[in-house]
């Protein structure tokens, strides 16, 4: 992180605050262990950033993952919006329902006979192409502040409501609200639009027999 100028970070659940290991091989980097936010839980750590993409070497059903300089690409074109890259424990890296949580997957292409990073090298590949895009990407003049990841839970909480309300959803909830939301947050909102959203899904939710 040092290295490409990056300083945001946030861990979630911290096993242990015992750094000192890390210290002795962070060598003029020690003071980026002394910054990072821990939190309770991934809404909690990327709640401020528009964008959130959660990194896998599994693979599944679904879109191609994004590869690194597609997801920094991307992220220079959001600015001044944040983006969050999220990294999962070494040994098994995100669960299912974290990705599920995250807006975009992005995988590294290695090889099938060797496919594992470990976490440092992933962080490296990822900082080298965020910093590579964001030296090449114009300064972004003018634009409204993009939507947050809690501007876009919270219309997401309100669609789910007038939803369950009209009778939409009468069971177990599946994907139906989170492929709904995933239309509006590939538009990227503003925040004043998130708002908007949610203030007017609210009001209907108010008038439903529901």
């Amino acid at each position: 992180m040092a290295n490409f100028e990056l300083s945001d970070w946030a861990i979630v659940e911290l096993g242990t605050h015992d750094f000192a290991t890390a210290r002795r091989v962070a060598v003029h980097a020690e003071a980026l262990l002394d910054r990072p936010r821990l939190v309770r839980t991934l809404d909690e750590a990327v709640a401020d950033c528009a964008w959130v993409v959660g990194t896998s070497g599994k693979r599944g059903r679904g879109p191609r993952p994004l590869r690194p300089e597609e997801v920094a690409r991307e992220a220079a074109d959001r600015a001044p919006g944040l983006t969050a890259i999220v990294f999962g424990e070494e040994s098994s890296g995100l669960t299912a329902a974290e990705l599920a949580r995250c807006h975009d997957l992005s995988a590294v292409p290695t090889g099938a006979a060797q496919p594992s990073l470990n976490l440092a090298q992933a962080v490296l590949l990822y900082a080298y192409e965020t910093r590579r895009a964001a030296l090449g990407a114009p300064v972004a003049r003018g634009r409204a502040a993009l939507a947050t990841d809690g501007d876009l839970t919270r219309m997401e909480g309100a669609l789910r409501d007038v939803l369950r309300a009209g009778r939409f959803l009468a069971g177990p909830e599946r994907h139906a609200v989170r492929d709904l939301s995933a239309v509006l947050r590939r538009g990227q909102p503003s925040s004043r639009e998130a708002r908007l959203w949610e203030t007017a899904l609210r009001a209907l939710g108010r008038r439903l027999p529901g």
